[in-house]
């Protein structure tokens, strides 16, 4: 009975995700550096250094993402290109709708705080990314 019980727990807390709400959509903005991807298999690829980041920019759950480089000075190196964005809500779940001239695709949010952001696309890969420490060498 002890051993129904622990897998019973094990399996709701590692199914656990958190469940968004509009309010959280806010933590978005701003910029985010990838730490690792989790594989559908367990692997993990771990990210020591990124050349770019991701930027977001969404208000009333539409808005943008772009990739930005950022500089020795502190500032970050922008082109023109980025991907339209919809946040999606749906009863605790909450997606993010990407679209571009090219393609479109959705990624799942698994986690989302003002510190931390994870999402799964659709072949079942987890990003999970963190806020870049500010850096300038003025």
């Amino acid at each position: 009975m002890k051993k129904i019980l622990l897998v019973i727990l094990l399996g709701s807390v590692l199914s656990c995700k958190q469940k968004i709400s509009d309010t959280d959509i806010s933590n978005l903005n701003g910029y985010w550096e990838i730490e690792k991807v989790e594989l559908p298999d367990g692997d993990k690829k771990e990210y020591k250094i990124n050349e770019t980041l991701d930027f977001f920019k969404i208000e009333a759950n539409k808005g943008f993402r772009k990739k930005v480089m950022p500089q020795l000075d502190g500032t970050y190196l922008v082109n023109d290109v980025q991907e339209e964005v919809v946040v999606v809500l749906n009863d605790g779940n909450a997606s993010l709708q990407y679209k571009t001239k090219y393609a479109s695709w959705n990624e799942e949010i698994v986690a989302l705080t003002k510190d931390k952001l994870v999402v799964k696309n659709q072949q079942e890969m987890e990003y999970h990314y963190k806020r870049p420490a500010k850096f300038s060498l003025k």
